[in-house]
């Protein structure tokens, strides 16, 4: 197991490398970012050459990138056109996106595997078939939709909940953006648990223990659940990034200053340091994620050894 990790972790480091340079490449090559300075307006040509030369901007893109991985590695992530470190942009956003992404996750294990276990044990039922219908529809209708729909409703008209989230954003105001944010990927780890769980209920191991007396809820729990949950925390995992750096409609609607929040507005001030920062990060998330699956493998089936 210790050689795997190792081994991982330095397959990483090309994986990383590969991603920062697509990603600055696609930033620093495929727009303007002075323009974003002047608004509306041209910029003065003085005044581009002089904001070009006190970002950086006016050296050739790979010794750009170089610097910019000279400044990654002592921790400094530049500064946006504001003047702001991005370091202390990722300071306020992502632990308030971080809250967010574990009510999305909670949302998920909880009432996605909830529902899969239910309806995978009772295929082809009226419930299976409601929950798989309403699945459809919630992954038919777009985010912005629902999550407009529902601070409509439980926050404007009703008065449920805050229609928008305070700076502090607090685990209880985040709980209606955290099912919103989670609402299409909850709906597709209920279905992929119900097909796994009703794929194995066939299994010869599941019948062998049924065979044997072991109570229904043993055979669930410690056959039936374990090697059914494989692919589901395999797109669990893989989502974690997912959530964090595709918040952006959520949290436009809720008004929640984080990752999706910076990002976009880094997007449209087209600040590159920002963009690149964040998204820097994002890639450590996803490649930590796709290591903690991996490891998860050997808990569920203990027929998975890593060399």
């Amino acid at each position: 197991m210790g050689r795997y990790v190792i081994r991982r972790l330095l397959q990483m480091i090309p994986v990383f490398f590969g991603a920062t340079l697509l990603i600055f490449l696609m930033v620093n090559v495929m727009g303007d970012p002075v323009a974003g300075l002047c608004g509306d307006r041209k910029c003065d040509p003085a005044v581009a050459a002089q904001l070009k030369k006190d970002f950086g901007l006016d050296q050739p893109v790979w010794q750009q990138y170089l610097t910019y991985l000279g400044n990654l590695f002592t921790g400094d992530f530049g500064r946006a056109f504001n003047g702001q470190k991005v370091t202390e942009l990722m300071s306020t956003a992502f632990p308030v996106t971080a809250r967010l992404t574990v009510v999305a996750i909670v949302f998920e294990i909880v009432i996605g595997i909830s529902l899969g276990v239910l309806t995978g044990l009772r295929r082809g039922r009226p419930i299976d078939t409601g929950v798989l219908l309403l699945t459809l529809i919630v992954i038919s209708i777009p985010t912005f939709v629902t999550g407009l729909l529902l601070q409509l409703l439980l926050g404007v008209k009703w008065g449920w909940v805050k229609p928008a989230v305070s700076p502090n954003a607090t685990f209880d105001e985040l709980l209606l953006p955290g099912l919103v944010l989670a609402s299409v990927s909850l709906a597709y780890v209920t279905r992929l648990t119900r097909t796994s769980v009703a794929e194995n209920a066939r299994a010869d191991y599941v019948r062998t223990a049924v065979a044997k007396g072991l109570p229904r809820r043993r055979v669930i729990s410690r056959h039936l659940l374990r090697n059914s949950l494989i692919p589901v925390v395999t797109f669990i995992g893989t989502d974690v990034g997912a959530l964090m750096g595709g918040a952006i409609v959520t949290e436009r609607i809720f008004n929640i200053h984080g990752v999706g929040y910076q990002l976009y507005q880094g997007i449209v001030r087209q600040s590159s340091q920002t963009v690149v920062g964040f998204v820097t990060i994002l890639v450590l998330v996803y490649l930590v994620a796709n290591l903690i699956v991996d490891l998860l493998y050997a808990v569920l089936d203990p027929r998975i050894r890593y060399a």
